[in-house]
């Protein structure tokens, strides 16, 4: 067993079939239903979980930790197509494809996140493939494929998986190759003339050797039409990705594993809808919200993203194993943003993102009768590059041809070092009582350069235009470091087998760093003496590391002879020094028109985040299972400054964390032959509810999204000797129409048009897959 995997293990009982699909809410470790399974006789309970969510085997009920987990089988029968559909699904989560973008991921767990994907700002939900950190949001809207699972952990998680998981940690684990070699093929198509295809193969070289990967194509039509440039669709698909592994077995206690991933994205730019008749131009809304009028092209849309990663594990004794992971991972990313998504430059935002990092972690694992735990130490080197134009048009947009007004460029070139040794041991007190102690110690250190230069007529030449230079508004060198220890602690009471009543304390850290917008040549007299000093413009572009600390009472409980099993949590955050990014047009010669803009990120706010989560899954009868996930939040802000010094968090609200978010399914399963074949029939039906939602920290009644259901129904059908599966997913039945983003600079904070544009989730579609295992 490779003890990095959470896994389950799970006998072949003729439930599992089933309980397998529903969503395994129950799950507050991960949940990860066995692959070979068995249906049709009849069982009384569920069986009994074991995971290795703290790095060894534990029974679920044992697990102090707040997780949801969905595992392969599960994930294709819902018919997921990409890590968005996570979010719907596990209580208190946001998971969104960012604004203007196709791949960059916005994440929040517990009202804790981040949405501004320029570099400076880390996010504050950590994002892990096979372990390995993914520094940058940028490529990380990850396609499913070949995936074992995909854990979500709720809660500060720096003492096991590693830095900036202030608010959570989500882990894309991929399968491991076959020893016996296999392959598998599958085919979808569906509306939108969506066509997806994907092959997977692995192949045993020798006894101790094993090569295998996954390539994928996947395409779709847009929704909608880009309606100024002829043959350009918004919101299409166009990827292809793959993924490619070797497994060596050196001896019985030392192996090897050499993995690498590539995506290549060909998508269309996706842009915005408009919400607002334009100032200016008199341009009408759109009937269909995935229509656009942008007349930016330039940059050509592209997203590549490729990263490797040497896995080398050996076994010390029985007790004692020591892994060491090492990767690299780069991506590139060119884009026209077009902010008002008008044909006119009115603003505009093409853009280049340029990301590397290299990481090293070295485990030591240890698990004993009584104690068991992980100690380690995390290396981070990365760089995270940009360059953006923000054209804003002037009353010279208006004529015929019109004159392109001026534009703000910003040059960000940002470097982070960190590194960081944690421990977290738990130790079995007696047969009822059991405590876990683990803490953190980090060291951050952050250089950015900030260049900002004001261009007359045009884009940058940076991004492909002719501008001509006429003012440095932010020539800003500097260098922060910040040292953290986060602790974690709880103890747990399990009166019987069926029982688990924990407490744990936690505590979350993200390092500060430098306003990638910020405008040094505004920065303030802070002691008055006429003269801004470096100190005060450093102090002018810095912000400061943000905290939370957060307490957490939970159950988890089998019912009912095993046949229902439950996960309730309560929990109380403070979350302080809080990150508030922000920016705002700027009038800099007084002449009643915002001709740039500044960005300023501050420490402004503290706040309470308080909420309660119930999850649970039901074997109702041998043929239906029940899973549901609730949670709710009351986030509040205690404080929250204003750029005037004003203390105004009566008038503020926590982005992108709904109050309430639920989502229920109910699994049927029964035998049916097709085509000769003897198999299993599956339907499964899910809800999933969002309450109102702020885009920002501020309301914006045309952008915040009012309370809405997803409806989305499935029909699986797979063969009892595990070669053919086929399946009809519908996603959003009741086709609504429901705001994940937008841009809001209302006339006249910047441009003349007025920007107020909006970015959509999926239509309905459906989709039907057809897939053979060789």
């Amino acid at each position: 067993m490779n003890s990095e995997e959470t896994e389950v293990y799970i006998s072949r009982t003729p439930l599992m079939t089933a309980l397998s699909t529903a969503l395994l809410m129950s799950a507050a470790g991960p949940v990860i239903a066995q692959e070979e399974e068995t249906a049709g006789n009849s069982a009384g309970a569920l069986e009994e979980v074991i995971v290795t969510a703290r790095r060894r085997d534990e029974s679920l009920l044992d697990v102090p930790v707040s997780i949801t987990a969905f595992g392969a089988e599960q994930l294709e029968r819902m018919g997921a197509q990409d890590i968005i559909a996570v979010g719907q699904a596990a209580p208190n989560v946001t998971l969104e494809v960012s604004r203007g973008t196709n791949t960059t991921l916005t994440a929040f767990i517990r009202g804790v996140g981040q949405q501004d994907p320029v570099a400076g700002f880390e996010a504050g939900i950590g994002m892990y493939v096979d372990d390995v950190y993914l520094n940058r949001p940028q490529a990380a809207v990850l396609d499913i494929y070949d995936v074992e699972r995909i854990e979500v952990l709720r809660g500060p998680q720096g003492t096991l998986y590693g830095r900036n998981t202030i608010g959570g940690a989500i882990k894309y684990v991929t399968k491991d190759l076959s020893e016996e070699g296999d392959a598998k093929l599958r085919l979808s198509y569906g509306s939108f003339n969506q066509i997806d295809m994907v092959l997977t193969a692995s192949v045993p070289l020798s006894d101790n050797f094993r090569i295998g990967g996954s390539v994928a194509r996947l395409t779709r039509d847009g929704f909608g039409d880009n309606l100024n440039l002829p043959g350009v669709e918004n919101y299409n698909k166009d990827v292809i990705g793959g993924r490619i592994s070797m497994e060596w077995d050196v001896t019985d206690d030392f192996s090897l594993k050499l993995s690498a991933d590539s995506v290549h994205d060909e998508s269309e730019p996706k842009q915005g809808h408009r919400l607002t008749v334009g100032v200016i131009s008199g341009a009408p809304v759109l009937d269909n919200v995935f229509d656009t009028r942008a007349g930016l092209n330039s940059p050509t849309q592209l997203v590549e993203a490729w990263g490797a990663a040497l896995t080398a594990e050996w076994v010390l004794s029985p007790n004692v194993t020591l892994r060491n992971i090492l990767s690299h991972r780069e991506d590139d990313t060119t884009t026209p943003i077009d902010f008002d998504s008008l044909p006119v430059e009115d603003l505009d935002v093409p853009a280049i993102y340029a990301n590397e990092q290299l990481s090293n972690e070295l485990q030591l694992i240890y698990e004993g009768d009584r104690l068991g735990g992980v100690a380690g130490f995390y290396w981070l080197d990365a760089n995270a590059f940009n360059t953006f134009d923000v054209i804003l048009a002037q009353l010279g947009s208006i004529l015929s041809p019109p004159l392109p007004g001026l534009n703000a460029n910003t040059y960000g070139d940002v470097d982070t070092e960190s590194w960081a040794v944690y421990a977290d041991f738990s130790y079995d007190l007696s047969d009822q009582w059991s405590f876990s102690l683990g803490g953190r110690y980090t060291e951050d250190k952050r250089t950015s350069r900030v260049l900002r230069t004001t261009y007359l007529f045009g884009a940058s030449p940076a991004l492909g235009g002719n501008g001509v230079p006429i003012a440095v508004t932010s020539d800003f060198y500097g260098s922060q470091t910040a040292t953290e220890f986060t602790p974690r602690a709880s103890v747990s009471w399990t009166p019987n087998d069926d029982q688990n009543l924990y407490l744990s304390y936690s505590e979350g850290f993200k390092g500060g760093s430098f306003d990638p917008r910020g405008y040094s040549t505004q920065a303030p007299d802070i002691d008055g003496d006429g003269i801004v000093s470096d100190d005060e413009i450093y102090e002018f572009m810095a912000f400061d590391p943000e905290f939370v600390d957060t307490w957490e009472l939970g159950l988890k409980s089998s019912w009912l002879g095993g046949r229902v099993n439950t996960s309730l949590a309560f929990f109380m955050s403070n979350y302080t020094d809080v990150q508030i990014p922000g920016s705002f047009g700027f009038d800099s010669d007084g002449d009643g028109i915002n001709e740039s803009f500044i960005g300023i990120t501050t420490n402004a706010a503290d706040a309470d985040i308080n909420g309660v989560e119930f999850e649970g899954t039901a074997l109702l009868s041998d043929s239906f299972t029940l899973g549901w996930a609730i949670g709710y939040l009351d986030a509040e802000f205690n404080e929250f400054i204003d750029a005037s010094g004003e203390n105004v968090a009566d008038e503020r609200n926590f982005q992108n964390t709904p109050d309430l978010t639920g989502n229920v399914s109910m699994t049927y399963q029964t035998t049916m032959d097709l085509f000769g074949k003897a198999g299993n029939f599956f339907v499964i039906g899910a809800a999933s509810y969002r309450d109102d939602t702020t885009q920002f920290e501020f309301p914006t009644p045309e952008l915040d999204q009012p309370s809405f259901t997803l409806w989305d129904l499935s029909f699986v059908w797979e063969d009892d000797d595990g070669h053919w599966r086929a399946g009809i997913h519908g996603k959003n039945l009741s086709d609504e129409e429901y705001k994940v983003a937008g841009y809001y600079y209302p006339y006249p904070a910047l441009g003349l048009e007025g920007t107020v544009t909006a970015f959509y989730g999926n239509p309905r579609t459906v989709v039907g897959t057809v897939e053979y295992r060789f």
